[in-house]
């Protein structure tokens, strides 16, 4: 079964995938290419087109909280903040669809610089402007012009909705959620449906892969 690979479905605005960001960073560092992951836009929140209420804040920063405690890792909720924040996830989940055509090896990376920009620094994701400093972090010398012309195109914009439906056919109904295959049957299982840190992901990789688990 030389063609296993996991699945991951996720979103750049997700407190819970930038939660399980280490997890994956560890399931790449222990399996490399022998285990590729494949990575799909869920749409958390896709088309938002209303500002935040201040209730509405306080009650996402109190799951922030359970984040952190869970997770680790750091929060900073300054772009939130702003006034008139309007928390549209599919801003940032088309720029990880248009570096994924055309860098594919980067769009795990950029993921994760998405998360880190929004959760760490308090910068405003939503934002053409923010997503092509980050892409310029992550890729130095990348040519701007042309990723905001693909991203602002309809054939991004329909490949991004794509990702949405092909999470909502798959069953997925909360981020992260990491599925690995295929099997003997072609069927791919759960390895985990909402957040679990890496020593209970790892060892079920390796047993899956028949290794020994490494160390979380």
């Amino acid at each position: 079964m030389d063609d296993r690979h996991l699945v991951y479905f996720a979103d750049p605005m997700c407190s819970w995938c930038y939660g399980f960001w280490p997890v994956v960073a560890s399931i790449r560092a222990a399996f490399g290419e022998t285990l590729p992951i494949r990575l799909v836009m869920g749409g958390l929140r896709p088309g938002s087109t209303e500002p935040m209420t201040e209730a509405a804040k306080t009650s996402l920063r109190g799951h922030w909280t359970e984040v952190f405690e869970a997770s680790g890792q750091p929060f900073n909720a300054e772009a939130m903040a702003a006034e008139g924040f309007i928390y549209d996830t599919d801003p940032a989940a088309r720029a990880v669809v248009v570096v994924r055509r055309e860098r594919p090896d980067l769009a795990l990376q950029f993921l994760g610089a998405i998360h880190e920009a929004f959760y760490v620094g308090g910068r405003d994701v939503t934002q053409l402007a923010v997503l092509c400093d980050i892409l310029s972090e992550v890729v130095p010398g990348a040519d701007l012009d042309a990723f905001s012309a693909i991203w602002n195109s309809e054939e991004a914009k329909q490949e991004t909705w794509a990702d949405y439906a092909i999470s909502q056919k798959a069953g997925v109904t909360g981020f992260p959620t990491l599925v690995g295959g295929p099997d003997e049957n072609g069927q791919f299982g759960v390895v985990t449906r909402g957040f679990a840190p890496a020593q209970q992901v790892l060892p079920v990789l390796a047993d899956w892969l028949g290794r020994p688990a490494p160390s979380a």
